[in-house]
């Protein structure tokens, strides 16, 4: 089990966590086509805390490499960018919209995919691993996620219609590589 504490491994400690975010994504789009939504949200938050604790351990234990750098960015990409996106596009816009509408939100919603992408590839490109700012530029990709999940429950409680949805989708995928100034917690 040495492994799991050796920081060349690509499945040491910290990358098992990150694993399980990546397990937790895919099981959450396979709920959202399902129309299993709540699950697929439960699912969203699993992954959620599994990245906040994966870059806690790599940091503790000094396990971060470029690997786990990578690895973390992908995870992201599923379940903080494909996988609220998916949800939106699956609950809120197929139910709701046809036509030009449709294609709009189809439109907005690769918009948010390509911004998330990104800023995950930009955030990659800075980063040396094992080191955390005291800020980020731009809103990060699991604050994005949070943001279009209080969207995606506005919409479910009727508290907003899908065109306010596609322009809050519009305007959190623009924030996401702004120079919005956000502490790192």
């Amino acid at each position: 089990m040495k492994f799991l504490f050796t920081n060349t491994s690509h499945f040491n400690l910290a990358n098992m966590f990150t694993f399980v975010n990546i397990t937790a994504g895919l099981l959450a789009t396979y709920f959202i086509t399902q129309n299993g939504f709540f699950i697929a949200i439960i699912l969203a938050w699993i992954g959620g805390a599994f990245d906040i604790f994966d870059g806690k351990i790599a940091r503790k234990y000094h396990l971060s490499n470029e690997f786990g750098v990578q690895l973390d960015s992908f995870a992201d990409f599923l379940s903080f960018v494909l996988v609220p996106v998916f949800l939106i596009f699956q609950a809120v816009y197929a139910q709701t919209l046809s036509g030009v509408e449709f294609l709009a939100a189809a439109v907005i919603s690769i918009y948010y995919v390509i911004s998330g992408l990104r800023r995950l590839i930009e955030f990659n490109i800075n980063a040396d691993a094992g080191e955390v700012s005291k800020f980020f530029t731009g809103v990060p990709t699991p604050l994005g996620a949070i943001l279009l999940w209080l969207v995606y429950l506005g919409s479910a409680y009727g508290f907003i219609n899908a065109f306010v949805v596609m322009s809050l989708m519009v305007l959190i995928g623009w924030s996401l590589n702004s120079k919005l100034k956000v502490p790192h917690p």
